[in-house]
């Protein structure tokens, strides 16, 4: 039997990658942060599917749930690690509340490798490990590739992620283990209902109020939109299969405008395409 962590597996993308692996003959352990969801999921997914109460934010938290897991797959090994948990923070950085950001990089951040150190030993990284090497998923974004207007503290958060994955994937490959980064884009999830319930009102009366509302129904819209939340299932599998993946796997509609552009354009374009796109001016 091959075993899966998933982090943040109540919703949206952890929920279906779970459903997905399982599907496929996998046997997932998903973190979850409330008794309820953990029966809810559980009853959902099936005897395969594991439900682990922690916060990525415990270090008490993350570091029994992993010896749960050592004593349920003994000799097998965590085939991988899939670290999805997270949560996005937007605001102006002129007045975003410094607790805010530090929450946002504690969650997508320091929790990720918080769980990444503690699965470690089961994924094989000792020279003198019983384990096969396993192999490590981190869930990017597009927006760890090109930041816009009001969404600082998620695309440095995933900055971030982008750069402790290359340096990680370097630093493992002692032991064989690899490290993929995956790249959603726009999906269809639960996240745009929260997203639509947001409210403005700590940035009321500032200069950017009407300039958040522009962005705000740009980016629901946007993800209503975009792909269903299957497709990226589906590459995270791939990504944990493929025999020679690929360092980073986008998820994205219209490859060419949503994920080269952005790179490819020089920053001033970007600038001013932000600002008549979102900022309306």
């Amino acid at each position: 039997m091959k075993h899966i962590l998933i982090t943040g597996a109540s919703t949206g993308i952890g929920y279906d990658a779970a459903r997905d692996l399982i599907e496929h003959g996998y046997h997932v352990f998903g973190s979850v942060r409330k008794q309820a969801d953990a029966e809810r999921v559980k009853n959902e997914l099936g005897e395969r599917f594991t439900p682990l109460l922690f916060d990525v934010t415990d270090e008490v938290g993350v570091k029994t749930a992993v010896v749960h897991i050592a004593q349920t797959i003994g000799k097998d090994g965590l085939y991988g690690l899939v670290n999805n948990a997270g949560i996005a923070v937007a605001g102006p950085i002129k007045h975003l509340p410094l607790d805010d950001l530090r929450r946002q990089l504690e969650v997508n951040v320091i929790g990720l490798v918080a769980v990444t150190q503690a699965c470690l030993p089961l994924l094989g990284a000792d020279k003198n490990s019983p384990y096969p090497p396993g192999r490590i998923i981190n869930i990017s974004s597009t927006s760890g590739r090109a930041a816009f207007p009001f969404f600082a503290p998620y695309s440095a958060s995933k900055y971030a992620v982008e750069a402790i994955s290359d340096s990680l994937r370097r630093e493992l490959m002692v032991y064989g283990i690899d490290v993929v980064v995956v790249n959603p884009g726009p999906i269809q999830t639960p996240i745009w209902d929260k997203a639509e319930a947001m409210e403005i009102g700590p940035y009321a009366g500032t200069d950017y109020e009407e300039m958040l509302r522009n962005v705000q129904k740009y980016t629901i819209d946007r993800g209503r939109a975009g792909l269903p939340v299957a497709a990226t299932s589906k590459v995270i599998r791939r990504a944990l299969e493929s025999k020679r993946p690929r360092t980073r796997y986008p998820v994205v509609a219209r490859k060419l405008l949503n994920w080269y552009l952005p790179h490819w354009l020089p920053d001033r374009w970007l600038d001013r395409i932000s600002a008549r796109l979102l900022l309306k001016i």
